[in-house]
């Protein structure tokens, strides 16, 4: 019998716990490590921070997101020692033949001076909440959608959030009181992606007159005077400010000996696998270098697709069978308010620059993204049933893991 351990219960490691299950005898282990219980399916977050989710209805308990005859560990994980395969948490050890580590990326809002007490974070369930109440009793004014650092995940999410917010504002008939304004210190929309991409995204933008400021790098919020305030020595004021937190490597990975010049772990770019045998790292986690210098951008469709391919490489090196690699393709929407989408899909290993493929915005692209949601948090019920030896019927919408 082998234990692969699974560090991390978001997107990534359920996958690979779900996907390893689906491939291994049951004589082998599986065990998710988290210190959550439920598990929040992080791209409606923008959904609801505009009303249009409820909390209980985009979270669901981990245990049931993932198949019968998974361990689930609800600890904190306070050490990894990759060359022992050791994993130290505050319910005890635990050692593995495999290691898998999906622990995405921590938000680091202390990081950044000011932001605590300035605005509102759309990257949690809290943040997302408050800000959605605050939403609703905005009265008009300015609005500001700022990033505070770079990286951070989801390269879309600030774009998204100001055009759902932009499309909530016409549709209460407070849009011609009010401002919408991005600040990031990005040089271009979604950069790794081209220059294509961004264009549209700019366009999109103009279109809906939301200012967009490139390349201001934040120094500070100033929550008591409302402002944000710009290394270049600019600020810009605003009424409501949704604020992308800083992001930072999560702590264990400093004191594993993995971590690159970044912080972030590098891994092979086909196999996954790290600089020690048989342990794995995906999603946010990862430092992945493209051919054009640039890192792969930190996207759940990236987690999910490397998440089936460690599950191959694993499950080949235990027992036997062809192993697959990652091809470095993926896909994104980009919500644009009023039940429209845009969809680009492509390969971002390509050289010498990833090659995107941008499709016309339309309803088809929210609808695709609706389903998708509706397919990922029904998982939980369909393991659910699953593990009491029942099944769900027909109606079960199955998605592709690549459109």
């Amino acid at each position: 019998m082998s234990t692969v351990l699974v560090l991390g219960g978001g997107i990534g490691g359920t996958a690979a716990a779900n996907a390893l299950r689906e491939r291994l005898g049951e004589r082998h282990r599986i065990v998710v490590i988290d210190r959550d219980a439920d598990q929040v399916f992080a791209p409606s977050l923008l959904w609801l921070m505009v009303g249009r989710r409820r909390p209980a209805a985009i979270s669901r308990p981990l245990a049931t997101m993932l198949r019968p005859g998974i361990d689930v560990v609800h600890s904190q994980i306070r050490g990894l020692d990759p060359v022992a395969r050791r994993v130290t948490t505050d319910a005890g050890e635990l050692t593995g033949d495999a290691i898998v580590i999906a622990l995405g990326a921590e938000l680091a809002p202390e990081a950044m001076p000011g932001y605590v007490d300035a605005g509102y974070d759309f990257f949690t369930l809290e943040g997302a909440g408050q800000f959605a109440g605050a939403l609703s009793r905005f009265e008009g004014g300015r609005v500001v959608v700022a990033v505070s650092a770079l990286p951070f995940k989801c390269p879309a999410a600030p774009y998204e959030a100001a055009f759902l917010v932009d499309a909530d504002l016409r549709r209460r008939g407070l849009r011609d009181r009010s401002t919408i304004q991005i600040h990031t210190p990005e040089p271009a929309p979604m950069p790794v992606a081209g220059p294509v991409l961004g264009r549209a995204l700019v366009d999109l933008l103009a279109e809906r007159d939301i200012g967009y400021f490139p390349g201001h790098s934040i120094e500070a919020y100033d929550g008591t005077e409302r402002r944000i305030r710009f290394a270049d020595g600019s600020s810009a004021g605003y009424d409501l400010l949704a604020a992308v937190p800083p992001h930072r490597p999560p702590a264990v990975v400093a004191g594993s000996g993995l971590a690159g010049p970044t912080g972030w772990i590098p891994a092979d770019r086909g196999t996954l696998e790290t600089t020690v045998p048989n342990v794995f790292a995906i999603g946010d986690v990862t430092a992945i270098l493209l051919e054009n210098g640039k890192l792969l951008p930190k996207a759940g469709v990236f987690a999910h697709a490397e998440a089936q391919v460690v599950a191959g490489q694993i499950a080949s090196r235990l027992e036997g069978g062809p192993a697959g690699r990652f091809d470095g393709h993926g896909y994104c929407w980009v919500e644009l308010g009023g039940g429209v989408a845009g969809f680009a899909v492509g390969d971002f290993y390509a050289t010498p620059d990833p090659a995107i493929d941008l499709r016309r915005p339309g309803r088809a692209w929210h609808a695709g993204k609706v389903l998708f949601e509706r397919y990922w948090l029904s998982r939980g019920l369909e393991h659910e049933l699953a593990g009491a030896g029942l099944r769900l019927g027909s109606t079960l919408l199955r998605v592709p893991g690549r459109l």
